[in-house]
This record gives structure tokens, C-alpha cells and sequence, in this order.
């Protein structure tokens, strides 16, 4: 393993994380300024400054810690004079929340409105229609969305990906070979293989099964019909150093594990495998990088949003077996979260493999990239307090309220002031640390294994 290419591989995914964080913020800005709020800082990190400049009215900067990144809107809450006046009600007594936390409420709202100027007026964030809002806060999850499609996308039609193809890698003389790896000699009592008896040679491309073309990556295609007929005969079509031919086989009934839509082996209650009478043929495929069309990308991101999404609903429960896995004997789960410590050391670990192609390397780069992208996506559209989902379902319940309010004719309806939810947010913020502190912890100690 080279110890240049490995460290390479991180500082691409750390330049990658940084324009995935700075382009985010982005997605912020310019609508929020199209819309005519003052932005104060566009910030890249967090810490100390390390160099800032500043155009009209936005200062920019890049800050020690590129952990993150963040933009300043004025008047992201409203002041406190909008709920002043219920506590000078006679007779109305401050309730559990605001006696326990209406300070830290309000010294959080005095520092995030000290940039508020009187000309601010009508330009700041609260004020905002409900839509304008939201627009805003989604933003940056699009960035990271059109980042992700991109990426993947330039990785699907451009150097495309490991497929099972039609082209025959290796064909077994009997039916033990083929099914015992162990066995390298057929005895006489070992039946041939069908795809050996038919005459089929490493090399051969199948073009169809009986009468019905297969395309160079419909290998499933072709295996689903020699699975569905043991013991029937099939025809096949194939080509040979350029010339077409076609023979005929009976695929030799066996057992093989059941499989379901994912392709995965299925399991009984008791653990063990259930097995299938299938035809099997004693021969095996090649894998070659093939192109995609485009029109295949937005079903390959759905998959993956669909699979960021199954592991954030079940986050809990995929944290506690990164710790068992942290502290214990198991093996991490390859498709499972990890920190941006494990996303760079899965990254050098891939430049750093000699038996890598340097376009491989340069396609599997792309593809983490486009997948971190999607996760940053995902992850932010979650309805809390401090991520951008958070806000969006702010605004969305103050659209209800105000909707609700004008059918009952009720005037005068005050904003919601999500910094009410502090003390929830805190508690978000706490988790996210410790989260992520779990997980850089098992990113070091205990990586997930690729090779």
C-alpha cells in the first residue's frame, strides 16, 4: 500500500467535504440575498478567522476548524418585545419554561439579532413570507442534492460501473467442480457441466436465450431463465472471436439459496438458509465497467436516498451496533454510518490499492463524493433544531397557524419563534457530538474493512 496515494485520497475527500460545506452555504446565500436579506457573514469552518474579506454587505471567511460552515441572516427570530407583552398580563404567571430557561432563551436571541439595524426593517428573515423562508433553508440540502446527482450521475454515463456481463469467464468441466471450489479434479462419477457439454469456452458472449436477446450487462437476464428450467433444454446464442453460434443445454437441477428482490439469501426463523431446486449450467461471467444512460441516474439516487434514509430512521439502533462493533468482536457493518475520519480513510484506502485501475480509483472517488453529497442532503431535511429542517418545519407550522387563523378569523398572528426550542436544540447538538464522537472513535479503532 502506498503511504502517497493513501494520504492523497484523504486530502481529495477533505477538499471534497470543504466545497460540499462552502457550496451548501451557498445554497443559502443566494437566494437569501435575491430575496433582499442582509447577510452578514458567509463562513467556512468555525473558530478563529484565518482570513475574511469583505463585499457589500456579506463578509467572507475561512475559520480554523473546516468542520462545518455557516451563513448569518438578520432577524432569524423575532425580538422579544413580540412575547413581552403576554408576560405583563396581570395575573399571568411566567410558566415552567420560561422561569427554567427564558434567560438562556433570550441571551441566544440578544446575540443572534446584535447585527439587526434599524434600516433592516421588513428585509429580516422572520418577516419573510412563509414560502421565502423555506426556499431559503432548503437551499443548501439542494446544493448538496445537484452535487450528489453530478457527481454520480458523471460516474454512471462517463466511467460506468461493475456490472455481471454476458461474456463467459470460466466454464467447469463436471457438475463437482463447479459447485465445490476445493475439487480441481472431475472424477467419473462427476456428471459434465451443461455449459462444457453445450461447448461454450471462456470468452464467448451470450446474445440470447431461447430466441430472446440479452444485453452485455443482462447476466441476471440470462441466469433467470437457466434458474426457472433445470432440466429443460434452452437454446443460447453467442458470439466467438466475432462469429455467431448457438448450441443448446438442459441446466442440471441443484439447490441454491432463495433470494429476495435485493438480492439478498433468505433466511427461516431458525437462521438457516432457504434453499431453492433451481437449474444451474457450471459457468460464470465476467465483470466489466459499463456505461449507464442518463435516464438511469435519478433511479440509482433514489436508491441510495432510499438507503441514507433507512439508516437515519434507524440511527439509534445503528449506533449502538457501531459500538458493539467499537468495543466488542463484531465486524462493522460496511454499510453503515461513518465519520469524516472514516469517510477519508475509506478514500486512501482505494488510491492506495494496487490492483485498482488509477480510472477506477478516480470513478469509486467520485461515487463517495456523490454519496456524501446525498447523505449531507438527507441529513439536513431532518426536522430539527439546528438543521435546516428544523427551520423549514418552523415555517411550516407557522403557515398552518396563519392558515388556520384567517378561516377563524383571528387577527394579528404573532410569528413562530422557533428559538423557543432551544433547550431541544441543545440536546440535538449534544447527541450529534457524541454521535459523532462514537463513530470518529470506531473510524480509528476499528474501521470498516473494505479489502
Amino acid at each position: 500500500m502506498s503511504t502517497v496515494l493513501f494520504i492523497g485520497g484523504i486530502l481529495f475527500m477533505v477538499l471534497v467535504i470543504g466545497l460540499s460545506i462552502a457550496l451548501h452555504e451557498v445554497g443559502h446565500l443566494v437566494p437569501a440575498k435575491l430575496f433582499g436579506l442582509r447577510v452578514p457573514q458567509y463562513m467556512i469552518g468555525f473558530g478563529k478567522t484565518l482570513v475574511s474579506f469583505k463585499r457589500g454587505e456579506t463578509q467572507y471567511g475561512i475559520k480554523m476548524l473546516p468542520l462545518g460552515g455557516y451563513i448569518s441572516m438578520v432577524g432569524m427570530y423575532p425580538p422579544r418585545a413580540a412575547d413581552a407583552e403576554e408576560s405583563n398580563v396581570p395575573g399571568k404567571k411566567p410558566n415552567f419554561f420560561q422561569r427554567i430557561f427564558g434567560q438562556m432563551v433570550d441571551d441566544a436571541r440578544s446575540q443572534a439579532n446584535e447585527n439587526v439595524r434599524p434600516e433592516d426593517h421588513g428585509r429580516m428573515f422572520y418577516q419573510l413570507p412563509i414560502y421565502k423562508r423555506i426556499i431559503i433553508m432548503l437551499g443548501g440540502p439542494f446544493m448538496n442534492l445537484i452535487i450528489g446527482f453530478v457527481l454520480i450521475g458523471v460516474v454512471l454515463t462517463t466511467f460506468g460501473v461493475p456490472t455481471t456481463t454476458t461474456t463467459v469467464s470460466e466454464v467447469y468441466q463436471c457438475i463437482g467442480s463447479a459447485q465445490n471450489t476445493t475439487q480441481t479434479q472431475c472424477t467419473d462419477k462427476d456428471p459434465e457441466a451443461p455449459a462444457y457439454k453445450a461447448g461454450l469456452l471462456p470468452g464467448d458472449t451470450i446474445t440470447a436465450v431461447n430466441g430472446t436477446p440479452v444485453a452485455q450487462g443482462e447476466w441476471t437476464k440470462l441466469t433467470d431463465v437457466i434458474r426457472d428450467n433445470p432440466g429443460q433444454s434452452i437454446s443460447l446464442d453467442y458470439t466467438r472471436d466475432g462469429a455467431s453460434h448457438s448450441t443448446e443445454l438442459t441446466p442440471y437441477l441443484t439447490e441454491r439459496p432463495a433470494m429476495d428482490d435485493k438480492g439478498n439469501a433468505v433466511k427461516d426463523e431458525h437462521g438457516n438458509y432457504v434453499m431453492d431446486k433451481v437449474g444451474f449450467v457450471g459457468m460464470s461471467s465476467t465483470v466489466a465497467n459499463i456505461e449507464m444512460p442518463l435516464s438511469e441516474v435519478p433511479g440509482v439516487i433514489g436508491d441510495q436516498l432510499a438507503n441514507i434514509g433507512n439508516i437515519i430512521v434507524h440511527l439509534p439502533q445503528r449506533m449502538v451496533d457501531v459500538a458493539q462493533a467499537a468495543f466488542g468482536s463484531e465486524e462493522r457493518d460496511p454499510n453503515g454510518p461513518v465519520s469524516i475520519v472514516g469517510v477519508g480513510r475509506i478514500a486512501g484506502e482505494i488510491t492506495a490499492q494496487d490492483s485498482i485501475s488509477v480510472s477506477d480509483k478516480f470513478a469509486t472517488l467520485l461515487s463517495l463524493a456523490g454519496g456524501l453529497n446525498l447523505a449531507l442532503f438527507a441529513f439536513n431535511l431532518i426536522p430539527l433544531l439546528p438543521l435546516d429542517g428544523g427551520h423549514v418545519a418552523g415555517a411550516l407550522y407557522e403557515g398552518v397557524k396563519r392558515t388556520v387563523a384567517k378561516v377563524l378569523g383571528i387577527k394579528n398572528i404573532k410569528p413562530v419563534d422557533t428559538i423557543k426550542m432551544l433547550p431541544l436544540t441543545y440536546v440535538v447538538v449534544v447527541g450529534m457530538l457524541l454521535m459523532g464522537g462514537l463513530l470518529i472513535y470506531a473510524d480509528i479503532f476499528k474501521p470498516i474493512q473494505l479489502f
